[in-house]
């Protein structure tokens, strides 16, 4: 099993690894063994993620770069590979996220969505957390003729959740890109694959889904109502997926898949 699961030869890079679910995975992918670059805007909660990771005996280092800025992309692509002495063989685009205007309030339209709001939305999940950084960090694996591009989908994105319109069109398309993506190169060894997280409380989501005191709003009961498993997943519960996708000797045939880790929430049709 130990070698099965072991990446002590590969370089991953995580794209987001500032989040909380990125950062997560960051952790993970360190744990088992693996020389890892957290790249993101924010430096300060970058240098704490590499500073956890250093305490629990990993190798990491913070990068910044924007995930819808492809210059930055190079630049951390190249940065990564004079740190690291090697180019990156696994990839975790973990960058996205919503926005207020991108979403339709109670009783409201879809008709009084402000495009530019849906467009913002769009780049950040599928351009900046999928395209580009696939673009940039593919060739090398194309040439080294081995990797593991892992995108972070969204339950939203298989199931269309209530006024989350551009978030869920979003991730649905980032689905959608993974499985092209696998089939153009699965001859190649390049492996790409998506994990798509149920509901896990994060900073962004944290008052939608609890109120001041910590009990459930409204919609956060609904949503652990309708989770067989009748909680949220925690951040930790996102690594034994991550790492499995990352192994190429475990996973060495899984590829143009999505990974629903959900407490079961897509088992129930809505």
């Amino acid at each position: 099993m130990s070698k099965l699961f072991q990446l002590n030869d590969d370089v991953a890079v995580v794209i987001g690894g500032t989040g909380e679910l990125g950062g997560m995975m960051a952790e993970s992918l360190a744990v088992a063994g693996a020389k890892v670059a957290v790249v993101g805007r924010n430096a300060e909660r970058g240098q704490a993620r590499v500073a956890k990771i250093d305490e629990l005996g990993g190798i990491a280092k913070f990068f910044t770069a924007d995930g819808l800025d492809a210059d930055s992309l190079n630049e951390a692509r190249e940065s990564i590979k004079s740190w690291s002495g090697s180019p990156a063989s696994v990839l975790i685009n973990a960058a996205g996220g919503n926005r207020p205007d991108a979403t339709i309030p109670p009783g409201g339209e879809i008709c009084k969505l402000p495009l530019d709001a849906w467009r913002e939305v769009f780049d950040l999940n599928l351009v900046g957390g999928a395209l580009l950084p696939s673009q940039v960090f593919g060739p090398d694996m194309l040439e080294a003729g081995v990797g593991s591009v892992i995108n972070i989908a969204s339950m939203s994105g298989m199931i269309p959740l209530s006024r989350v319109v551009a978030y869920s069109a979003a991730k649905a398309a980032v689905i959608n890109f993974t499985l092209w993506l696998a089939r153009e190169w699965a001859t190649t060894g390049v492996r790409v694959n998506a994990i798509s997280p149920g509901f896990f409380p994060a900073e962004q989501n944290r008052k939608l889904l609890f109120n001041e005191d910590g009990s459930y709003t409204e919609r956060g009961g609904q949503i652990v109502g309708h989770t067989p498993m009748a909680r949220f997943g925690k951040p930790e519960e996102l690594a034994g997926a991550a790492i499995w996708l990352a192994c190429r000797n475990a996973s060495s045939f899984v590829t143009g898949q999505n990974i629903a880790v959900d407490g079961g929430f897509a088992s129930v049709t809505i």
